[in-house]
């Protein structure tokens, strides 16, 4: 799952092309919502990147 995480960004940014295009908006008018989706991968991959270092397992000797 972790591994295919960065297709979110890419998926994302797809649909949001694709739902410009079929309102018949330009590009540059929807720059923001590119803006927003890449501002909110960088959350969910920063979020992902601190659950690992926070419950990263170390190995103690009994």
């Amino acid at each position: 799952m972790f591994r295919l995480l960065f297709l979110l960004p890419i998926v994302l940014c797809l649909g949001w092309y694709f739902f410009l295009r079929k309102n018949g908006v330009h590009i540059k008018q929807g720059k923001k919502g590119f803006m927003y989706i890449l501002a909110f991968s960088v959350f969910v991959l920063g979020f992902f990147v601190l659950i690992m270092q926070i419950t990263e397992f170390t190995p103690s000797e009994f």
